[in-house]
């Protein structure tokens, strides 16, 4: 598991981690915006229109409604990426990265206007009577790029269970313990049948069970992030004033955050912008294409809403209440991750600026005299008795009461450590240091009215979330497999969905977000090169769309 970790991150380092990523993603999306005159903010009002039911006719051809639709497609977006994965963000770029978030989704808004227009345009009808849609179908009728649509459709069903799947049940599993101490394999078991009953009966359910989930789930949270806010509402204008402020510079190191470059901010901040509303995946065409409706500029205007409600609402008020009530600066008793930790050869502390300005460079990939360390340890009931001198980082922190175990009794014996890395799988390592993801969410929440009970807040939401995520997203892979492989292979994709759902439940979460990150981009560059090729094309669409609403 830590070779393809290590592997993953490597990939990763050239995609989605790449200094040049974030710059195309927001490029097309600033384009589009400047390009066909800022309609996430001219055309919001008719957003609303649309969805609220005025336009709808039962005899246009589509499986579901305009709400329909878009809670499905915001079931897919709004998941661990909301809960989980703004906490990842603050947690790597401080405050700095909500700010790139919120750019990622107002040109977001822009961006998923036109793939969903387009994929909507260029939708098919299955063998089984449904519309199937995506970006694959424009690929592949009107720029005749079969080839890359066969690319996108891999990625696809890669990404549904590198984006939609695995990084949500893992993040449930890993909330059920923390909250309930509900074993992680139980929890999978449990939902994974849940998730069987749902999907196998397509869309018409898919969308009931959606059109129902997802307003609740958003209100129960919005109440939950407010009741943190409110406590601790002294620190909401400090908060945001460390967005803006940090945002062209990186941020500043506080408490046991050693800081953040703006490059590691920036670079950050947009990529979980992307997994959070997944503006430019060409995701969400697939599930916007099954809508009843004739104008598919219409479906392209309540695509509009997603980013908005996801990412600038929805993520904004994780974000506040994780900067808030500060738990982002704290360190928590927690169990190590093996690829959150390294150990450094000799002594630092995050109270020394010396140190703290070595350990900065270090973690931000900046030249630094920290060097990691290899050879041989003692331990003796725990504590390192002899070797090194040692530091051991872990989330991006100096841990503090470092101890070894092994078996859940002290570890005592050599302790081989090779570049960092121990060398014994068996043991395990537990201390105080930064928190991250939903832990670090769940934290923040505790600082409420609420108290301890605000744990809950995030655990059901997440629950809520991220299956509603899982459902939509084995929809999208399903679509995909339609178009590769024909309608008989849908049932066994299905299963594989479920079987994968169900292991990645005790799987390592750092591995499942490693992978999500990967999978995002290999669907990512060639739905916004697809877009680009038809700008003036999406344009003459939305002229005809104003013309034909004005007879």
């Amino acid at each position: 598991m830590e070779a393809l970790n290590n592997w993953l991150l490597t990939l990763d380092g050239f995609l989605g981690s790449s200094a040049w990523f974030p710059y195309v993603l927001l490029g097309v999306g600033l384009f589009f915006t400047l390009y066909l005159g800022f309609p996430q903010i001219r055309y919001f009002r008719q957003a609303w229109r649309v969805v609220s039911g005025k336009y709808d006719h039962s005899h246009m051809k589509g499986d579901t409604s305009h709400f329909q639709a878009l809670t499905t497609a915001l079931s897919g977006t709004v998941g661990t990426g909301n809960i989980g994965g703004v906490a990842f963000a603050i947690f790597l770029g401080g405050p700095a990265a909500l700010f790139w978030m919120w750019m990622t989704a107002f040109l977001g808004m822009t961006t998923k206007f036109v793939e969903v227009t387009l994929s909507h345009k260029y939708r098919d009808r299955a063998p089984d009577g449904t519309m199937a849609g995506g970006p694959m179908y424009y690929m592949d009728k009107r720029l005749n790029m079969k080839w890359l649509a066969i690319i996108f459709a891999i990625a696809t069903v890669i990404s549904s269970f590198g984006t939609g799947n695995l990084p949500q049940i893992n993040n449930i599993a890993q909330g059920m313990e923390a909250t309930f101490g509900i074993k992680p394999i139980l929890t999978g078991g449990v939902l994974a049948v849940i998730l069987a009953m749902v999907i196998l009966g397509g869309i018409s359910r898919i969308a009931k069970v959606t059109s129902k989930v997802v307003p609740f789930m958003a209100v129960f949270y919005v109440l939950g992030a407010l009741s943190v806010i409110a406590l601790n509402i002294e620190n909401l204008w400090p908060s945001f004033k460390a967005v803006f402020a940090n945002a062209f510079t990186g941020s500043a190191a506080a408490g046991g955050f050693l800081g953040a470059s703006f490059a590691y901010a920036f670079n950050r901040g947009v990529n979980r912008g992307l997994f959070s509303n997944e503006a430019g995946q060409g995701s969400a065409p697939i599930a916007h294409a099954s809508a009843r409706a004739d104008e598919p500029v219409s479906e392209g205007l309540v695509s509009i809403l997603e980013p908005f409600i996801d990412t600038i609402i929805i993520c904004t008020l994780t974000g506040m209440v994780i900067l808030c009530s500060g738990v982002w600066t704290e360190k928590f008793e927690n169990k190590f991750q093996r690829a959150d930790m390294v150990v450094l050869a000799g002594n630092y502390t995050d109270t020394v600026d010396a140190d703290r300005q070595q350990l900065y460079a270090y973690l931000n990939g900046q030249d630094s005299e920290v060097k990691t360390f290899s050879g041989a340890v003692k331990v003796v009931e725990g504590q390192v008795a002899e070797g090194g001198p040692i530091t051991v980082i872990n989330a991006r922190s100096v841990a503090e009461d470092v101890r070894f175990r092994l078996g859940g009794h002290p570890y005592s014996g050599l302790l081989d450590i090779t570049n960092g890395k121990l060398e014994d799988p068996d043991v395990n390592v537990v201390g105080k240091s930064l928190v991250h993801s939903a832990e670090l969410t769940t934290r923040a929440f505790t600082r409420g009215y609420f108290g301890d009970y605000g744990q809950y807040v995030v655990s059901i939401g997440l629950l809520l979330f991220a299956f509603s995520t899982a459902i939509a997203w084995s929809y999208y892979g399903d679509r995909a497999v339609i178009y590769l492989l024909g309608y008989k292979w849908v049932m066994p994709y299905r299963v594989l969905y479920v079987a994968g759902f169900f292991w990645a439940s005790f799987s390592d979460t750092t591995m499942v977000w490693n992978l999500a990150a990967v999978a995002i981009v290999l669907m990512t560059l060639p739905n916004l090169f697809g877009i680009l090729m038809l700008a003036k094309e999406m344009k003459q669409t939305v002229r005809d769309y104003w013309a034909s609403l004005k007879d």
